[in-house]
């Protein structure tokens, strides 16, 4: 598919004198003082703080307006032996914000418990039937993880039923909020705390950090034990690696590479992960999918029996069963992608012609039609919506495109929806069948009315451009210093111009292109994955301009630069001999 390159605009002659005090002082390459002055990190000590993730350098808690109320009443619970129930939801950050604050306040005494919604029976969120089960427990105190701040029908039901919730989420809230005992949610149009991306889990690890501070407790040992989880569910929930994001980022794969967890290390055993240093690819790759596959195959509960286990056995056993439920989502995920892009074939004429995209069946499983509108989005770039219908509900998942805000064009139609909530770029919703072709009539005017069409156009952000003789291993471990890295914080990505293929480019694996480029002498690997459609224009000796990404590959205990290839153009003169 065709890509917008976007590069980045020349250093200003005032950047330029500000580079060399950057790299005279920092003693790192050309390269590494451009892109510290591109993220706006020019200050010395910001520069350290940057290169040195520390949480000691995290925000106040109690900077959110509601946290010490908050504090006092979880303090009071624990005191009165209050049962507290964590309300989750079944997705990594959902499941991760559970276990934190069960594991976090259990340790500090409190009569504990966790609910995670089934998806195909209590839906998104908080639900009246798990508040029912809640009260039916004896439940008293209600805290709510990644969710609940759009619930309003719910907190009342809670109310009513005489107990206390405490929201924590991370989402968008609308207009109205719910009448919670406190909000914890830095979302919220008031709110004045700094640091507005955490993701669901950080809200909750905000709130623990305060519980225990409030309890004149060591936060530094619970910054050390618990930020793993915090890790875990942050880099998952693709949320910017930024400010403190990254800081837990950082320090939480830190942790994860100790093992100290016994059942996620049953589950990174699993996923072949052990024997290397985890970085953020490794969580959204290989962890996230497997603990995502309980909640979407059966029940994300026991994504959270597996992270407070401390029995190697029953570590071992939920491990497995969370693998063989991902190996049984990726086949639904396959056959239902397939059968999505044959309904686009034939209800799109001229995908060209077509802002947004709308399918829908009967037969799609729920836990998969996010994923699968991420793929529709990835190989149509459309923003997608996927629906799936029971007993003439349509539950909806939809992923949007880069510059295109899903959660605002869904408020433009909230009349048409029974429920929706999420983010800019993912979405869930609820809908009547009948309204179905309405929705989409109304979201396409929205998106026309909101997108150019050069938005339509995969963008390609390209960082700086940089000749092969630059390329070495000091500035590979320069580039290191930047991870973790993520949305906000992404690899940098390069251009070269005028490089010379050097051999027979080749396809490997699932359509992933190979070649080896070549210019003033020097040489450099490649692997385009997904770019294997390229092979028949080009050829030995062809002069193409390449994007790449840098970083060290090893293979057999050999270690080398290998450069990531994001695109290609062939050069007018080669296409003049085309």
């Amino acid at each position: 598919m065709q890509k917008r390159w976007k590069f980045s605009d020349p250093l200003t002659e005032e950047q330029a004198k500000l580079k060399q005090h950057i790299v005279d002082n920092v003693k790192c390459p050309d390269m590494i003082a451009e892109m510290l002055i591109r993220k706006n990190i020019t200050n010395l000590t910001d520069i350290d703080d940057f290169f040195n993730p520390d949480l000691n350098n995290m925000h106040d808690p109690f900077i959110f307006e509601d946290m010490k109320k908050a504090t006092e009443r979880i303090i009071s619970a624990i005191e009165k032996k209050e049962l507290i129930t964590i309300y989750g939801d079944y997705d990594v950050d959902g499941t991760t914000s559970a276990a934190l604050l069960y594991l976090g306040l259990k340790k500090v005494g409190a009569e504990i418990d966790y609910y995670i919604p089934h998806r195909m029976i209590d839906g998104y969120g908080l639900s009246i039937l798990g508040v029912d089960q809640l009260k039916e427990n004896g439940t008293k105190l209600v805290i709510s993880v990644d969710c609940g701040i759009n619930a309003i029908d719910e907190v009342d039901q809670i109310n009513k039923m005489g107990m206390d919730i405490i929201i924590t989420d991370h989402h968008n809230p609308k207009e109205e909020l719910p009448e919670a005992y406190a909000i914890i949610n830095p979302k919220m149009v008031d709110c004045e705390y700094p640091y507005k991306m955490l993701a669901g889990v950080g809200v909750a690890y905000k709130l623990l950090v305060a519980v225990y501070s409030q309890l004149d407790l060591d936060t530094n040992e619970l910054i050390d034990k618990y930020i793993d989880l915090v890790a875990l569910g942050t880099i998952a929930d693709i949320v910017p690696l930024t400010g403190e994001n990254r800081i837990i980022a950082n320090n939480g794969l830190l942790r994860l590479v100790k093992k100290y967890n016994i059942g996620l290390n049953a589950l990174i055993k699993l996923a072949g992960l052990s024997h290397k240093e985890l970085n953020s690819s490794d969580i959204v790759f290989g962890i996230a999918p497997r603990i995502n596959a309980a909640g979407r195959m059966g029940s994300a509960t026991r994504a959270v029996e597996l992270m407070v286990s401390n029995d190697e056995k029953e570590s071992e056993e939920l491990a497995q069963i969370i693998e063989r439920e991902n190996s049984l989502r990726q086949q639904i995920d396959q056959r239902t992608f397939q059968e999505a892009c044959e309904i686009i074939e034939k209800k799109y004429k001229n995908i060209d012609e077509t802002p947004l995209i709308v399918v829908s069946s009967d037969d799609w499983h729920p836990g998969v039609i996010g994923i699968v509108a991420s793929k529709l989005v990835e190989k149509y770039y459309r923003p997608s919506i996927m629906i799936t219908f029971k007993d003439g509900t349509g539950s909806g998942s939809g992923r949007s495109i880069a510059g295109f805000d899903l959660f605002s064009a869904l408020v433009s139609v909230e009349g048409y929806l029974e429920t929706f909530g999420g983010h800019k770029y993912a979405a869930g919703l609820q809908i009547l069948v009948e309204y179905v072709d309405l929705l989409e009539n109304k979201l396409k005017k929205y998106v026309k009315e909101n997108v150019s069409d050069e938005l339509f156009i995969p963008p390609l952000n390209i960082d700086s451009k940089i000749e092969l003789f630059e390329i070495n291993n000091n500035l590979l471990e320069w580039l290191e210093k930047f991870a973790p890295f993520g949305p906000g914080n992404m690899r940098p990505t390069f251009y070269s111009e005028n490089v010379i293929i050097v051999g027979f480019p080749y396809n490997v694996g699932k359509n992933h292109l190979k070649l080896k480029v070549m210019k003033d002498g020097c040489e450099l690997d490649l692997i385009g994955f997904n770019l294997g459609d390229y092979l028949p224009f080009l050829k030995k000796g062809s002069e193409v301009d390449i994007a790449y990404s840098l970083e060290f590959n090893t293979w057999q205990g050999r270690t080398s630069i290998q450069g990531k290839l994001k695109d290609l153009r062939i050069t007018q003169a080669e296409q003049e001999d085309y």
